[in-house]
């Protein structure tokens, strides 16, 4: 084998893919920079007690591990960002209000999450702490998309679900814990006859209930059809108006984007608490981003306050999004002469890109667009149209 190989599902990013990915990763920072969110970038690798406490501990299959050479710790090199970013509102921001607060860097997993994804996402999210209401969730939903439609990906469908109508169920059905867990990868897997299973020795209307999450998605209609057949349990209830809540505000501040209701979702993270959500494109084959909240995800580290968020892989996003038009280039000679030099400066201080072509290869093709060229008439350096 070469030496050269690199491992099952990583790869080199060459520079027209690479480009097509820093594009959109600026567009999706500008655009959180325009809703008020703030760059954060914690650290690539971090302690595992840190990286794997509290909700991260879903994470640890998923998590390289290593020993700090200085210290003889274990470190682990995070594969999700949200409790680092949790762990920085919480210890180094601590603030009383309201933080926005978002990122985009590589996070590393030990198994792809499909059989062509990637074990290095480039990894941007937006989170809000501090706010407990609606308010906030919308926000989260309504910049994903904004982020979404700058990378000119769709159309979009906002498939939405509640994390709180399978723990109020679950906490009536008496099962414990490995039960509960077999449960969740069951209305995963939407495996009915799993469930049946599962739930045979639970309370015949929680057994029932959990049993219908599965036919539980659709349009607007589900949440009606829920009302009916799931217990009155507030938790239930409430979980089911905020879902029409936020369904109605997306349809309406979004034209060309769906709206579909999933009770039975729990892909993505396990440390959602409430309402949760993923967006797809018909280029993608699965969701392009997930978020949802995830009350929870502070406790760990001594500051228990609401969070919600969302994440995208910007490498996936990419192969998503409609390629742009190559940035048009100038051409210009290489020389000494101070002159051309001034001017080569001074048309890249105005934002232009100026390719020098090099002694003996000026007929080589490369990947910019030169349009144009510098040239000297008169003595004078001018730019004109090849």
């Amino acid at each position: 084998m070469s030496a050269w190989v690199l491992p099952d599902h990583i790869a080199d990013v060459l520079p027209s893919e690479a480009r097509h990915i820093e594009e959109i990763r600026r567009d999706l920072l500008d655009m959180a920079r325009c809703y008020g969110y703030e760059l954060v970038m914690p650290p690539l690798l971090e302690h595992l007690e840190s990286l794997l406490s509290g909700t991260g501990e879903a994470l640890d299959l998923q998590t390289f591990k290593l020993v700090d050479q200085l210290s003889g710790r274990m470190m682990g090199l995070r594969a999700d960002s949200t409790p680092q970013v949790a762990r920085i509102d919480a210890h180094l921001l601590n603030r009383r209000g309201v933080a926005r607060l978002c990122y985009c860097g590589p996070v590393l997993h030990t198994r792809p999450g499909g059989p062509h994804a990637s074990r290095e996402p480039l990894q941007f999210g937006a989170e809000i702490y501090g706010h407990a209401g609606l308010e906030a969730d919308l926000e989260i939903l309504t910049l994903a998309l904004d982020a979404l439609r700058s990378a000119q990906v769709g159309p979009l469908t906002v498939d939405l679900a509640n994390a709180r109508i399978v723990s109020a169920l679950l906490n009536g059905s008496g099962l414990n814990q490995d039960e509960q867990a077999l449960v969740h990868a069951a209305l995963a897997g939407k495996d009915a006859s799993e469930l049946r299973l599962l739930t045979a020795n639970c309370p015949p209307e929680i057994a029932a209930a959990i049993q219908s999450l599965v036919g539980l998605y659709g349009d607007a209609g589900v949440l009606d059809q829920a009302g009916r057949q799931l217990p009155d349990l507030p938790e239930v209830q409430q979980a089911l108006s905020e879902l029409q809540w936020l369904g109605k505000h997306i349809a309406a501040a979004f034209d060309g984007v769906s709206v579909s209701f999933d009770l039975a979702d729990l892909r993505g993270y396990a440390y959602y608490t409430g309402t949760r959500f993923s967006i797809y494109a018909p280029a993608a084959n699965d969701a392009l981003a997930r978020g949802g909240r995830y009350d929870e995800v502070g406790s760990v580290f001594g500051r228990k306050r609401p969070a919600v968020g969302f994440s995208l892989d910007v490498k996936e996003l990419a192969t998503a999004a409609q390629l742009r038009p190559l940035r048009a280039a100038i051409r210009a000679p290489w020389g000494e002469d101070a002159s051309l030099r001034t001017a080569i400066a001074a048309l890249r201080q105005q934002g232009e890109t100026v390719v020098c072509v090099l002694p003996g290869h000026g007929s080589e093709v490369d990947e910019f667009h030169c349009d144009r060229e510098l040239q000297q008439h008169a003595g004078q350096w001018t730019v004109t149209a090849i």
